[in-house]
């Protein structure tokens, strides 16, 4: 099937709104009184609860014919996204909404290094260019916190965890995206990242229920758009896109959180936040035209997509 240009950048631009909504969520669902890693068990638990039924009966021969290596994608590409939200909603307890969301966002770095030695997906020069310049931007909007303590340093490092979790998770995406649904996919893999959060949460015995209903608001808010809208719409794009162009884009996530943080959470928006997110911004024009500019491969693809 033909996708085009305009589909596909409107699609991540919804991708990316849906998911930038996600610090905040998380923010409030902790001044709620939920702990870190209860936000992310619930997040996915209740992805899973949405997409689990409607994949079995919608998708179910597909499902029925994955291969044990399938399977095993699957099930690592679960234990990813699951140590990326563990490591990272972990560390908003620790630094800023824009710090955590931006080292979270250096994924690309890493992308970019695995999709070269394990997919054989050699980025373009300008693509290249764009993955450092958005970096340093990345850097820039963080630099603040390493003058504010330990804590913040820690949070940071969980955040820089999660970047690394991510970049497994995306990179299988693609691969496996290249041949099966969507449906199929995200299905299975947010039920193994929910399995994931389950035992660290059950080790640290951490509490599920009990909290105030107003939680609950935020936690299903979590589930349905940063989970079900956003990353979902991120990994459909997997199968049109590589996946260091895809996780490049969600660096434009710390500019949007960081601004909804400003209007709903009032956290203040820092000279150095500005320039790092003008520096990101650029970043990602310039991989975009590497991306999409110089060449129309991945425009076209066949079979299922969703």
């Amino acid at each position: 099937m033909a996708i085009s240009r305009g589909r596909l950048l409107l699609s991540l631009g919804i991708g990316i709104v849906a998911v930038s909504f996600a610090s905040t969520f998380i923010r409030l669902a902790q001044r709620a009184g939920v702990p870190s890693l209860s936000i992310a068990a619930w997040r996915l638990l209740l992805a899973s609860a949405i997409l689990l039924p409607y994949a079995w009966a919608s998708r179910r021969e597909e499902i029925r014919s994955l291969s044990r290596r399938e399977w095993a994608l699957l099930g690592v590409s679960g234990i990813f996204l699951g140590l990326h939200f563990a490591s990272w909603i972990a560390s908003l307890g620790y630094t800023s909404v824009a710090s955590s969301v931006v080292l979270v966002s250096l994924g690309p770095v890493f992308v970019g290094l695995g999709s070269w030695l394990f997919l054989h997906e050699r980025p373009r020069r300008l693509l290249v260019v764009g993955i450092l310049l958005a970096a340093a931007g990345s850097v820039v909007i963080s630099w603040s916190d390493f003058s504010r303590g330990q804590d913040h340093l820690l949070g940071d490092l969980l955040a820089l965890t999660g970047a690394i979790m991510v970049a497994g998770y995306l990179m299988i995406g693609r691969k496996v995206r290249a041949h099966r649904s969507l449906t199929t996919y995200v299905a299975i893999v947010y039920a193994a990242a929910a399995a994931t959060v389950l035992i660290f949460v059950i080790v640290g015995r951490q509490p599920l229920l009990g909290f105030r209903p107003q939680a609950y608001i935020w936690l299903l808010a979590l589930a349905l758009g940063p989970q079900v809208i956003g990353h979902s719409t991120l990994n459909w794009a997997l199968r049109y896109l590589s996946a260091t162009f895809v996780s490049i884009v969600t660096l434009a996530e710390p500019v949007a959180s960081a601004i909804l943080a400003y209007l709903i959470l009032s956290e203040a928006i820092t000279w150095t936040t500005a320039a790092g997110a003008a520096t990101v911004l650029a970043g990602i024009y310039l991989a975009s035209r590497a991306e999409l500019g110089s060449t129309r491969a991945g425009l076209v693809q066949s079979g299922p997509a969703s």
